[in-house]
């Protein structure tokens, strides 16, 4: 079964032309949009899209299948207002909680599916870097709250009103200057590698990135520039200015607005873990229906 967020992007990519048009139509990036579609390809098993330097178009395959997306979107639409009457969803707030980078990358195109799914509910979004967003959602300040953990790290701690369903695991990726020599490689960095190199520390006393922080001074890298609060977009700008080498979020360098040389770290040693957190045992039709929405966009991980 094709995923109808996936659908709506090839539809969005035909009627604009483009990737990039159909992108700001959605609210998503362009790289974030060409990921959907990437899916959807290696669903529908053969390409839909000819990429070329003015835009996109599509095959005879996805000629095919947006004439059949088309139906199905305006089928599933008819059934999500006629739900959302039975279902207590044609009206109220929806209060969400995330993080910057989440905010940015994640949220935008989720939103636009709910929005178009359930109109007449009002949408609010706040920023909690984490764990603010566990302490507002369990004092009834918002309904869902994106937040992350670290690996290595301590695991979040949740009272026991409160669940949190994982939603995208991923790595850790170095990001230094453009053409910086440990940016050129094609395999995967050994930590060990990073020894003697000027390092921009981030946040190392913050709760989630300290273990990481410890597992990268144990690797005999310079201290070159401290960055005491989270702010990964100021890591990214340091790095790319040259004055040491960072540990980001593969999310943030592949989005970063300054220009950064990337290369993968050696398999398994530092990641990132996506969740959505919120409230258990209570009647929550719009929390349900808007996790489910996350759960179609970014897969579902295993349960905490």
């Amino acid at each position: 079964m094709y995923d109808p967020v996936r659908l709506a992007a090839l539809v969005a990519v035909a009627e604009a032309g483009s990737i990039t048009r159909a992108a700001e139509r959605l609210g998503y990036t362009p790289p974030a949009l060409s990921q959907q579609l990437a899916k959807l390809e290696r669903e529908a098993g053969t390409a839909l899209l000819v990429r070329h330097h003015r835009g996109a178009r599509l095959t005879g395959a996805g000629e095919l299948l947006v004439t059949r997306a088309r139906r199905v979107l305006d089928e599933l639409d008819r059934a999500r207002h006629e739900l959302a009457r039975l279902t207590g969803l044609s009206g109220g707030t929806l209060r969400l909680g995330t993080f910057q980078t989440a905010g940015i990358q994640l949220l935008p195109p989720v939103l636009s599916a709910f929005r178009r799914a359930y109109p007449d509910v009002e949408l609010s979004v706040a920023f909690h870097d984490p764990p603010d967003g566990i302490t507002a959602v369990a004092a009834g300040e918002i309904d869902l709250a994106l937040t992350h953990t670290y690996e290595p790290g301590e695991p979040a701690s949740l009272p026991a009103t409160l669940s949190a369903e994982p939603l995208l695991t991923e790595e850790l990726v170095l990001v230094t200057a453009p053409g910086h020599a440990l940016a050129g490689g094609s395999t995967r960095l050994p930590l060990a590698e990073l020894v003697g190199e000027p390092l921009i520390s981030m946040a190392p006393d913050h709760p989630a990135r300290r273990e990481v922080e410890a597992v990268l001074a144990r690797t005999g890298a310079t201290p070159s520039v401290l960055v005491a609060t989270p702010g990964y977009a100021l890591v990214c700008a340091l790095a790319s200015a040259g004055l040491g080498v960072g540990v980001v979020p593969e999310m943030v360098a592949r989005t970063a607005a300054t220009p950064v040389g990337t290369r993968l770290l050696e398999a398994g040693a530092l990641g990132r873990t996506i969740s959505v957190v919120h409230r258990v045992g209570e009647a929550a039709p719009a929390a349900d229906a808007f996790r489910a929405l996350l759960r179609g966009a970014f897969g579902r991980a295993r349960p905490v």
